[in-house]
């Protein structure tokens, strides 16, 4: 049997890898020249069941409201004639309640905790080197009330099993010294002793490598323009460079996947979140931190890759999008000055955005669909990382006609 993989980034590869461990043929199909070339190149790089919040809560709708008005808020609305963007807006909106809000937390928390199992295995198994620093996240507030509210709203996760720690400022600065500077802008933190980083980009080239000695071809720099279908089945993909055909197909584009998939009658609840990245060089003698983590007033976060230092935030509803300029960054840059004075060179900035694809409760979508051969693996938003293994191995046991370990309850079509 052969397995037709529709993008190369963190899910696909992942689910190549998996596929392809059991014995099956796969064929990755991806636009960009190598993989993980577009939200997975430069994303925050955090591994973080400790931050798997959904971003539809009772506050998000305010939050969207003050963007159209005034600048450096984390959640940004830019208004367009799109219909797909005020459709999925509804749906995001009615998922804003708080029930909704802390049951669509729990649910992801569980698949970002299984992900991160299977994650650890997987990089002990195959050796794989890419960054990797395991010693926890810590998520930084700067005001007393928002804190104690912080830390109210993690029984929802503390109730799923994950444990986490309240930090006072100076209890801040023993686990991550660079912030020292910053001591006096801060009230506390939460600390999760599991969470991690790393560089999913350098993670997902090496899965890769795997693949290819396991017999994975990667078809790239082929775009995808369309379908050979019949009512229930797909029999090939198109590309620009000629059709390619399979027995099963795995749609794994992240935000362009409904795009592909409305042209076979479906209309996905995915839509694309635009989000920034800054990368910079670490220097002899710069104190840049070891532990990734979050801004939580800014909603920015930082992660360490080797002698590279990131920051990311911002999530913007401009629809595909992925434009930039330097005054993108000037928020994050100054928030990273003020976090870490001496935590790299700030003159040398590598800029980024890329595209997030978020369904409106935040979960991925997952599993089979009416065509009987077309299976989904998308919709990860802010999350790829963390979650990609976990839905590579249950999309990958639902081709191989095995129940999947963790439960695809709210993950389906």
């Amino acid at each position: 049997m052969k397995t037709v993989i529709l993008g190369g980034g963190i899910v696909g590869v992942t689910t190549a890898y998996y596929l392809a461990r059991e014995g099956h043929e796969v064929v990755v199909v991806d636009r960009q020249p190598e993989v993980a070339r577009e939200t997975s190149f430069a994303n925050a790089g955090l591994v973080a069941p400790g931050h798997a919040y959904t971003w539809a809560s009772p506050r998000a709708p305010k939050i969207l409201l003050k963007s159209l008005f005034l600048k450096g808020q984390a959640l940004r609305l830019k208004l367009r004639f799109d219909p797909r963007m005020w459709a999925w807006g509804l749906q995001f909106l009615a998922q804003c309640s708080a029930e909704r809000s802390r049951e669509n937390t729990a649910r992801k928390l569980r698949l970002c905790m299984y992900s991160q199992d299977l994650l650890q295995e997987l990089t002990h198994q195959e050796q794989l080197q890419y960054d990797l620093i395991s010693g926890g996240c810590l998520y930084v507030y700067r005001d007393p009330v928002a804190f104690e509210r912080g830390v109210a709203a993690t029984s929802v996760l503390s109730d799923g099993g994950l444990t986490l720690q309240r930090l006072t400022p100076d209890e801040v600065v023993q686990r991550e010294p660079s912030l020292a500077a910053a001591r006096s802008q801060l009230a506390g933190a939460i600390f999760c002793p599991s969470d991690a980083s790393g560089d999913a980009h350098l993670f997902a080239r090496q899965l890769a490598e795997r693949c290819k000695q396991l017999g994975v071809q990667f078809l790239m720099d082929r775009q995808i323009t369309g379908w050979d279908n019949s009512a229930d089945s797909i029999h090939a993909v198109r590309t620009d460079k000629g059709p390619i055909t399979g027995d099963r197909f795995v749609l794994a584009l992240g935000s362009y996947s409904p795009l592909l998939a409305s042209k076979v009658g479906y209309s996905l609840p995915v839509y694309p979140v635009k989000g920034y990245s800054m990368t910079l060089p670490i220097r002899p003698g710069d104190e840049a931190p070891t532990l990734g983590g979050v801004d939580e007033h800014n909603l920015v976060a930082w992660a360490r890759f080797g002698n590279r230092l990131r920051f990311t935030a911002t999530a913007e509803f401009a629809g595909y999008d992925t434009a930039h300029t330097p005054r993108d960054f000037e928020d994050m840059l100054g928030v990273a000055r003020q976090l870490f004075p001496r935590g790299a060179d700030y003159s040398s900035p590598s800029y980024w955005s890329c595209l997030r694809p978020m369904t409106p409760a935040g979960a991925p979508i997952l599993g089979a669909t009416r065509h009987r051969n077309l299976f989904l693996n998308t919709g990860h938003g802010h999350m790829g990382w963390t979650m990609a293994c976990g839905t590579g191995r249950i999309v990958a046991d639902l081709l191989c006609d095995r129940k999947p370990q963790h439960s695809l309850e709210g993950l389906t079509l």
